[in-house]
């Protein structure tokens, strides 16, 4: 048996829970650790409780709430365990009592615990004073002949199952609502209750809502099976308006052979929609092939599309097709099509045209039926304005133009699509996780995503990572995803008031502004710090230092070696970055 004792500095201690809770006066948030929390008022929660009862009847309103506080139970276990530092089997159960003392719903004193985590052991007694369910309950409908707490039932046995890895069960044998002086209830392992079964109906049970959303499903299944078959590929989600305007399109495009543009920012996915066009194309059985044009040298890129016959030149000693030869009845993807070089860009224009081509070093006509979707993320207008492509090529790829939006004009999707990459690279790690924690969900809606869906994929890859299994992802642990607001925030003091907590390293940038103003640093040298900082942080890799920056990579180059020759950046990581940057 594990008796109370004096409780030593750890996870379970009334300071280190006040220190968790968090109150934000200009986002209007408070937070428990990472998870958000409401401060509402009784005398609303009972009236909506009545409301519950009246309208669902008082067994589907039991089960209902004891639900709901099975839930709360365990997203204050899951604070517990983030916060464990080898705190006692006493410590742990100790700290949801005080949890749900803080929290306002009723006072909680332990008259009697064995609890043994290893050994799957438990048997708690304790006592409630002042519980608020039960107090609200008797004033609205009267003393009762059973127990009236149910949410904080429900919460109990959340907390405490979540903590030994099996289901506890508590049962209130005494409650305020029955008239009783305080409320007291006794918890134990479900197998060792008579009644079980009656738990885990309660537990599972099924309500209307449930029942009706469940034959809704059924039918729009049904409706899918008879009507044509309209999926997203996995890969491709949204319910965004300007997401679905880009899909709609593709799928109008998806039924015909015309070549099709798609424009967007580095990272929108534009290589996925090409494969979901293909896919939905009645060349969906054939090849589907990409080629990045600007990754291959100039001077390689027409073997590249149009293959090459041996002796072609130097190092061609054997024959081979390219990528349209390749792609014969299927569909080629040239993403940053802006890079091809003029030369490239005609023999492009009459494979178009004429559906022919001709291998390096060889005269020999060969027809190809391949459907090309080309895409960039430069204005090719301008291209053409500077005589850098062709304006027959760029109307001739442009006859079906989509433009898929940033992700930061999707909101409506970045959950969506982070909970899908989740599901992925957990199965890929082996990991079973339970989504994302209140502050990380605020933070992935909050972040202006440069690099888009790419970045996201990255950044919710390395929280699955990071993550323990069966926990939910942080902040953290996806890296810096900013924009986590500066407001000024408050924590619970010692004697339960709100004390100003001034975040580590959150600052409104007036000194900053003061060192400039006072001549004590040029605008050149803070802008040459802050650059310094960046390339330090991305360990020398330019483009990454640009995304942090906001810029591109050749303007990121150029302001180096601007600065550099300046003396306004100096020594480190950035210092022969801006040496590349400068031969190159």
């Amino acid at each position: 048996m594990t008796k109370p004792r004096k409780m030593k500095k750890s996870a379970g201690t009334d300071s280190n829970i006040r220190s968790l809770m968090h109150f934000c006066s200009e986002t209007g948030q408070i937070w428990l650790h990472e998870h958000r929390m409401l401060l509402v008022h009784a005398e609303a929660q009972g009236g909506m409780r009545k409301e519950l009862i009246d309208t669902l009847g008082l067994d589907r309103a039991r089960g209902l709430l004891i639900r709901m506080g099975y839930a709360s139970g365990v997203h204050d276990a899951e604070v517990f365990s983030r916060q464990d530092q080898g705190a006692t089997d006493y410590e742990a159960f100790k700290t949801g009592t005080q949890l749900h003392t803080m929290e306002g719903i009723v006072k909680v004193t332990t008259l009697k615990l064995e609890a043994d985590r290893s050994a799957g052991k438990y048997y708690g007694e304790y006592l409630w004073e002042n519980s608020w369910e039960g107090q609200w309950h008797k004033k609205q409908y009267g003393v009762q002949d059973n127990p009236a707490c149910w949410s904080q039932i429900g919460y109990a046995c959340g907390y405490t199952s979540a903590l030994m890895g099996r289901t506890i069960v508590y049962k209130e044998v005494e409650c305020v609502g029955k008239g009783d002086s305080n409320c007291r209830i006794v918890g134990k392992p479900i197998e060792e209750w008579e009644d079980a079964g009656d738990y885990l109906r309660i537990f599972n049970q099924e309500s209307i809502a449930d029942q009706l959303f469940d034959l809704q499903t059924q039918v729009v299944q049904l409706r899918s099976v008879i009507s044509e078959k309209e999926k997203l590929s996995s890969d491709v989600l949204g319910n965004s308006p300007s997401f679905l305007t880009a899909f709609n399109l593709l799928k109008q495009a998806a039924g015909s052979h015309i070549a099709v543009l798609l424009l967007g920012e580095t990272g929108v996915g534009k290589e996925v929609f090409a494969r979901t066009l293909h896919e939905r194309s009645s060349r969906c059985n054939e090849s589907f092939i990409a080629i990045n044009c600007a990754a291959i040298p100039q001077d390689l890129v027409e073997s590249e599309l149009f293959g090459v016959e041996k002796g072609a030149y130097t190092g061609a000693l054997t024959a081979r097709p390219g990528r349209f030869e390749r792609a014969n009845g299927g569909t080629l993807f040239l993403d940053e099509v802006g890079d091809l070089p003029l030369s490239a860009q005609a023999k492009l224009l009459r494979v178009l045209q004429e559906g022919e081509i001709e291998r390096l070093g060889d005269h020999k006509i060969r027809k190809v039926n391949v459907r090309v979707v080309a895409a960039t993320n430069v204005d090719l207008r301008m291209l053409v304005k500077d005589g850098k492509f062709r304006s027959d090529l760029y109307y001739r790829l442009n006859a079906f133009q989509i433009d898929i939006p940033p992700l930061r004009e999707r909101q409506e999707d970045i959950l969506l699509l982070a909970e899908r990459y989740m599901e992925k690279y957990s199965a890929i790690q082996g990991k079973k996780l339970r989504g994302f924690t209140d502050k990380a969900k605020r933070a992935l809606l909050t972040y202006p995503w440069p690099g888009n869906i790419r970045e996201l994929q990255n950044m919710v890859e390395r929280g699955v990572i990071l993550a323990p299994v069966g926990t939910r992802i942080e902040v953290e642990q996806m890296g810096q995803l900013g924009g986590e607001g500066s407001a000024q925030e408050y924590r619970l003091g010692k004697n339960g008031n709100l004390d100003v907590e001034s975040a580590e390293g959150k600052q409104d940038g007036k000194d900053l502004c003061q060192v400039v103003l006072s001549g004590a640093m040029t605008l050149n040298q803070v802008e040459g710090l802050l650059i310094q900082a960046a390339v330090d942080k991305a360990c020398g890799n330019l483009s990454a230092a640009a995304r942090m920056l906001g810029l591109t990579r050749p303007q990121l180059a150029y302001r180096l070696g601007t600065l550099n020759d300046e003396g306004a950046i100096g020594g480190g990581q950035a210092s022969s970055a801006a040496s590349r940057a400068a031969a190159s």
